[in-house]
């Protein structure tokens, strides 16, 4: 019997895609999960046919050991994957120990640490200029020694989603971010940033023994608030044949400075007045509804895509269809209890609407967005013409209410 290993995934979004590809691949799929209410919760995951509780993932040993029972078991490990932060490495270098197809570890590891990526783009006319930040030392020397220009951005090393990542306009706003994240246990340095102006882009790549293929160009609709929270976006994004030469360029340029020659990755770049310029990188395709967006644009599974990878397969990023696709997320503007949500269904029935997806279950307390977590619903449509597709899930989206009790 041969199996797909998969360390941890979500319940919904780019990683449980990855798994109900997994079966469509016709492989059985095995989960190692560290949290307790998957199991509690198991008949909501037919597509995992074993799912194994363990309670720390990055203990090796432990994995090694439940490994060694599967394998007992006459079943034949095919490849052992994570679409998870932040055991994407370390799936990758498990797998690399077992003889799987070899992706590039090292790489994997980098982008896993967003000072580890920054140190080694280094000089790189892509990336903005940064300083690592010793925690240790007060936020009024550090202001002094490291902020020349306002605004600025202040981050933990091992955000994501948008949390803990900070813009800091003043004095104030810099000392007072630096108190909260002194609160964080284990954390010992902040990565401060440029600020760079401009439209954002989601760029999803797929590296196939040194070809790089940009899988996907999606334009971000970023909402700033408390954070910077992504509510739209958009595939294909509305950019000209030279400046996605310009940008294949770029991210070849910058994949290879990181080392990544067979892996996957997901990068979100500013298109300034002076070139492309890299926000973020991960060394995973991004979750939430982007394998679903691209799918519905292109035809395209890049989670599927991203398996055979793995199982050293040949990839096809050739697209099927010609769609503009959207996801536009919903948002709270105050706190609350859910009571219940409304207006599902009627969503649905909207012209181009291709999937409506509400998260939080009855009885869930929701609050307005700190980080992309706090995005609770989204809408997808694809139509022919973008504006088509924009018009199609910003409609349907206002048929959903979210009805809330004061908390």
């Amino acid at each position: 019997m041969e199996c797909i290993v998969f360390l941890e995934t979500h319940k919904s979004g780019s990683s449980r895609d990855a798994i109900e590809a997994a079966v469509q691949m016709g492989f059985f799929t095995i989960l190692f999960t560290q949290q307790m209410k998957k199991l509690h919760q198991r008949e909501e995951y037919p597509d995992v046919h074993q799912m194994i509780f363990v309670k720390d993932l990055r203990d090796k040993g432990v994995i090694y050991e439940h490994l060694r029972i599967i394998n007992k078991q006459e079943k034949q490990i095919k490849a052992l994957v994570s679409f998870v932060d932040p055991f994407v490495h370390l799936a990758a270098e498990i797998a690399a120990e077992l003889g799987s197809a070899s992706l590039s570890v090292d790489a994997l590891y980098k982008m896993e640490d967003k000072t580890r990526f920054r140190e080694t783009l280094k000089g790189h006319p892509a990336a903005p200029e940064h300083a690592v930040l010793p925690l240790k030392e007060d936020g009024d020397t550090l202001f002094h020694t490291h902020v020349n220009q306002l605004p600025v951005i202040l981050k933990s090393p091992v955000s994501n989603g948008s949390k803990d990542v900070l813009l800091i306009d003043d004095k104030d706003a810099f000392l007072t971010a630096c108190t909260s994240f002194k609160k964080q246990a284990g954390l010992s340095s902040l990565l401060l940033e440029e600020y760079v102006e401009g439209p954002q882009y989601l760029i999803e790549i797929i590296v196939e023994h040194g070809n790089v293929h940009l899988a996907a160009v999606i334009e971000q609709v970023i909402s700033k608030e408390a954070r910077f929270i992504i509510t739209g976006y958009l595939m294909p994004a509305p950019l000209p044949d030279s400046s996605l030469e310009e940008l294949q360029t770029v991210m070849e340029s910058i994949v290879e400075q990181l080392g990544l020659s067979h892996g996957t990755c997901h990068a979100e770049m500013r298109r300034t007045v002076h070139g492309w310029k890299l926000i973020e990188i991960n060394p995973r395709i991004s979750g939430s509804a982007v394998n679903q967006l691209i799918y519905e644009s292109t035809g395209i599974s890049l989670v599927k895509e991203t398996l055979k990878l793995n199982l050293g397969y040949p990839i096809d990023c050739t697209p099927k269809n010609q769609l503009s696709a959207y996801a536009h997320f919903i948002t709270m503007q105050r706190k609350g209890k859910l009571i219940k949500v409304t207006g599902k269904q009627k969503a649905k029935t909207v012209e181009h609407i291709k999937k409506v997806y509400v998260k939080p279950r009855r009885g869930s307390i929701l609050s307005a967005p700190v980080s992309m977590g706090h995005r609770y619903a989204y809408v997808i449509a694809a139509a022919p013409d973008p504006d088509e597709a924009v018009s199609a899930a910003t409609s349907a989206a206002r048929e959903i209410k979210f009805h809330l009790e004061p908390v």
